[in-house]
């Protein structure tokens, strides 16, 4: 296949466009059993139907006439400059199996295609009739004769599908589940030290909250910083952080802080009230 250099064959564009045949790329017997081709400096000259090779030689259908390539000479450590489609080499036919580029033409609209990274969270496959002629399955057509059906399967994956959220919703510090998905509805960190009130605090709260029907994680570790908490809060990425801090300190109207793991926004909230905000903010 005549390509450009900076390309690549899509080997399952490629297989589609054979099909019944079967790629497979050359090897060593292959190339003794056409000696014409010299392994890395493969050019048009000795290629096609009615050259040396007699191997066919198709052509991606960017190369056009007139256009000028360098290719290899068809011997050892020699290459051509400035070969010229339709002049200095022709094809038998064209293929349309190369690799498709970032900035490539659609060829339904005209616009530049933008290549950008996706996951795959379903398939789809065409069983043929293998499994309906095991099991000897037969179905009434126009005519009212028996006929075996062509099956086919479908599935969605259920990891993938996770795969999928986190990646598209993350940040540069870590997951940000949406609601709807996350493990838990609140990450509480307790983030006092280690005999204070902060942490039974942090335990009746998210009992409250679990019996409210709410689902809590609970950062209570008593020998680790408050920092390396915050951080673990936001790699894990509960859409709501509630910190216990120091507004419980504060002895005419000790507050909560509430976060909101995606947008960072973050509110104080008295102790009086904290329970029926985060049940309103859940629902």
């Amino acid at each position: 296949m005549g390509l450009e250099g900076h390309r690549e064959v899509d080997m399952k564009r490629l297989e589609a466009q054979v099909a019944p045949a079967e790629v497979a790329p050359f090897d060593e017997d292959d190339f003794k059993q056409y000696p014409a081709l010299k392994k890395g400096y493969i050019g048009p000259g000795v290629l096609g139907a009615g050259n040396e090779s007699g191997i066919r030689y198709l052509l991606d259908p960017r190369i056009v006439d007139g256009t000028q390539w360098i290719t290899g000479a068809d011997q050892y450590n020699q290459h051509v400059l400035h070969l010229t489609a339709g002049r200095d080499f022709t094809g038998d036919g064209v293929i349309e199996a190369a690799e498709i580029l970032d900035g490539d033409v659609c060829p339904s609209c005209g616009s530049a295609v933008e290549i950008a990274r996706g996951i795959e969270i379903g398939h789809i496959f065409q069983l043929g009739t293998k499994y309906a002629e095991a099991l000897e399955l037969t179905v009434r057509d126009e005519n009212d004769k028996p006929v075996t059906p062509t099956m086919g399967s479908y599935g969605v994956g259920v990891s993938r599908c996770l795969a999928a959220v986190a990646e598209a919703s993350l940040d540069d510090n870590g997951l940000c589940w949406p609601r709807e998905i996350a493990p838990a509805d609140f990450h509480i960190v307790s983030a006092g030290k280690e005999g204070t009130a902060h942490g039974p605090y942090a335990e009746e709260l998210a009992a409250l909250l679990e019996a409210a029907g709410l689902r809590v994680l609970l950062d209570d570790r008593p020998k680790t910083s408050p920092g390396v908490k915050f951080k673990d809060a936001e790699l894990i990425g509960i859409p709501t952080i509630v910190v216990v801090g120091r507004g419980l300190n504060n002895e005419d109207d000790p507050t909560i802080e509430v976060k909101d793991r995606k947008t960072g926004d973050r509110e104080d909230i008295s102790t009086s009230t904290i329970v029926d905000h985060l049940i309103a903010l859940a629902n």
